[in-house]
This record gives C-alpha cells, sequence and structure tokens, in this order.
C-alpha cells in the first residue's frame, strides 16, 4: 500500500508541475491566480499522501497551513480586483 500511496502522490506532483506551467503562461490576471490555487491544492493533496505512506503526523499541520495560505491568496486576488478604481478629482471650480 505504500507503493501505491507513493506513486499517486509523485503523480498528482507531476500534474501540479504541467497545470503550473500552463497557468503561469495564461494571458489574464485570472489564469496567474488559479497558479496559487493549483499549488496549494495540489501540494495538499501530496503532502496527505506522502504523509500517510511514510507515517509522518507533521504533515498535516503543514497541509493544513498550506491551506491557509491558498484560501488568503485568493481572497486578496479577489478584493483587489474587486476594488473600484478612485474618481479622479475635478478640476473645475464647480458649476
Amino acid at each position: 500500500m505504500t507503493e501505491f500511496l507513493l506513486a499517486v502522490g509523485a503523480f498528482v506532483l507531476a500534474t501540479v508541475a504541467l497545470g503550473l506551467i500552463r497557468v503561469l503562461r495564461g494571458p489574464a490576471d485570472a489564469d496567474r491566480m488559479m497558479a496559487p490555487q493549483l499549488l496549494g491544492t495540489g501540494g495538499i493533496a501530496a503532502l496527505l499522501l506522502l504523509g500517510a505512506a511514510t507515517g509522518m503526523p507533521g504533515a498535516i499541520d503543514v497541509a493544513l497551513t498550506l491551506t491557509l495560505l491558498a484560501a488568503f491568496a485568493s481572497v486578496a486576488f479577489v478584493k483587489g480586483a474587486s476594488e473600484p478604481a478612485e474618481p479622479e478629482p475635478d478640476e473645475g471650480g464647480g458649476g
């Protein structure tokens, strides 16, 4: 069972690497925002699989930390993208 979990963990890491290459080449900001999300999700899955295969209890703590970082990154992106642009001040004397 350990070999299977290690193989699945390696497969997840390989698919994350391939996905990151595609996402980082994306033209839009939203495409680039998918990179931390993909890395966070794939990293969590790989850590949990490898932690279960090797019996490391600390992998869960690291996975939870990655979960929080990925969530905060997406919230910061959405908040920054949804803020309205500041209106330009009137140069006229009012009319």
